[in-house]
């Protein structure tokens, strides 16, 4: 779908960013670079060389220079098997590994294959769900407004803080699909409905919808993914992130249980606000933006055409609410309100990384080459898991039907269950699915994926276990 104010600039399929190295010495990237070990989610990225743009036709995925691939004299020659036989596996036991380009289907082939209605937004059901996710937030705020601030009842807003984050994360999703034009067929009433909701926590609703169908348009690419990028071991400049081998140099001193836990705490309490305040996590060819600033020192080119005036008006949102929240600071005191609005907070934050971590990340799922990559590849490279009915009822599905949604992102999520059914009946090959617990699975990720190099073969960057390069 496409923005009604700029239709050149297509939201499944968008073109590209860059970011200097304006905030490298703000707070949150401060911690981790003093010690040394900035994980992923916050150290800044190198910036690829500049090229020259032109508005993009919808649906069309820009181009760069591909890698040269290393000479066979690089590496002993071996095939798919002999990789996955020598790195940790996860529940997909190097399913994603083995899958060809051959083995993903058209679009068309996909659309074909599920039933025509799931296309469908039904305006009144999409408004449901989200006065559903509205009234359990309010009704948890409402709880925390009974609790008493005494240490005594330190454990109950803890309980509350989780809880509360956790509801809230179903207002996003809804926001979420909003942006992806999946919510109503009125667009001013879905933007006028993701523009609040996403206001409510805090995120900038027109800036994200840009920078996230960026990163749906180039979902595990190596030089253009939007989010979650890995580190490559002798990476090449503006090609690849590089600094791999030091990544792994330290997680090796640190022991894998040190250097997993700090992944944990970097990722999912810096990595939301890393990414809002300078495009964390990126490729090399977005450098340094600013999800709140669409102007000089950051760099623009994540903003083409009318999205500077789209990212100011996102920022007046922002200040509303920071101005309610002072307001509301004022009568009830700081404390009270970090307690009810600033604790479950971070709990949605943490949230909203850790699907995105896992749904495009694991041991034995390959990031791609120029040559090797393509929307549908890197849609099906994305990995449903199992979150359980009480996630999967708040959260509207998010984490266990996104390869449908990455797919199609106009899916409803209220048909997103059988479309991801129809998928994987149709297409078992190309199809991902991880079992693993959700607990297991991140621990796995946040412990073992460190760094990737590409492989003399297939496109394919690979995840490098510690100890062996």
């Amino acid at each position: 779908p496409r923005a009604s104010a700029s239709p050149a600039v297509p939201y499944c399929h968008p073109h590209t960013s860059i970011r200097p190295l304006a905030l490298r010495v703000s707070m949150l990237a401060a911690l981790p670079l003093a010690c040394g070990f900035a994980a992923p989610a916050l150290r800044p990225r190198s910036v690829a060389p500049a090229v020259s743009r032109s508005a993009p036709l919808p649906f069309m995925v820009a181009t760069l220079p591909s890698p040269e691939a290393p000479s066979a004299a690089d590496y002993e020659a071996e095939t798919v098997e002999d990789i996955i036989a020598r790195i940790p596996l996860s529940g997909l036991q190097g399913k994603a590994m083995r899958v060809e380009k051959s083995d993903i289907p058209t679009k068309a082939q996909v659309r074909q294959a599920i039933p025509a209605h799931c296309f469908k937004r039904n305006t009144a059901k999409s408004m449901m769900y989200a006065a559903i996710s509205v009234a359990q937030s309010a009704a948890c705020l409402w709880a925390g407004t009974l609790i008493p601030m005494k240490a005594a009842f330190a454990p109950l807003w803890l309980a509350y803080a989780a809880v509360t984050g956790t509801v809230w994360t179903g207002m996003w999703v809804v926001a979420h699909e909003c942006g992806h034009k999946a919510f109503s067929d009125n667009l001013k009433l879905q933007d006028a409905v993701g523009y609040f909701l996403h206001t409510l926590l805090l995120v900038p609703y027109f800036s994200w919808q840009r920078s996230h169908a960026v990163h749906h348009a180039h979902t595990n690419h190596i030089t253009k993914g939007e989010t979650h990028v890995p580190f490559v071991v002798h990476g090449r400049e503006g090609i690849e992130n590089g600094g791999g081998e030091h990544d792994l140099e330290k997680a090796e001193k640190l022991g894998k249980r040190a250097w997993g836990t700090l992944q944990l705490v970097f990722h999912l309490v810096f990595g939301w606000p890393a990414y809002l305040l300078w495009g964390a996590t990126g490729g090399p060819k977005y450098g340094t933006s600013n999800h709140f600033v669409p102007v000089k020192p950051f760099n623009t080119n994540l903003w083409p055409a009318s999205w500077p005036l789209k990212v100011w008006r996102s920022d007046l949102g922002i200040g509303a609410m920071l101005g309610v929240l002072g307001l509301v600071a004022s009568k009830i005191g700081g404390a009270r309100l970090a307690m009810l609005y600033g604790a479950p907070y971070l709990f949605t934050n943490a949230w909203l990384v850790l699907y995105t971590w896992l749904q495009h990340t694991d041991v034995d799922v390959p990031h791609l080459t120029n040559d090797e990559f393509s929307y549908m590849r890197g849609a099906f490279l994305t990995v449903d898991r199992p979150y359980g009915r009480v996630f999967d009822w708040l959260h509207h599905k998010i984490g266990s039907t996104h390869v449908a949604h990455h797919i199609d992102c106009t899916i409803p999520h209220y048909h997103a269950r059988e479309a991801t059914d129809a998928i994987a009946k149709a297409f078992p090959k190309a199809y991902l699915y991880d079992p693993t617990p959700i607990h297991t699975a991140l621990w796995r990720v946040a412990s073992n994926c460190i760094a990737v190099k590409l492989q003399p073969f297939g496109g394919r960057y690979t995840w490098v276990p510690v100890g062996s390069q």
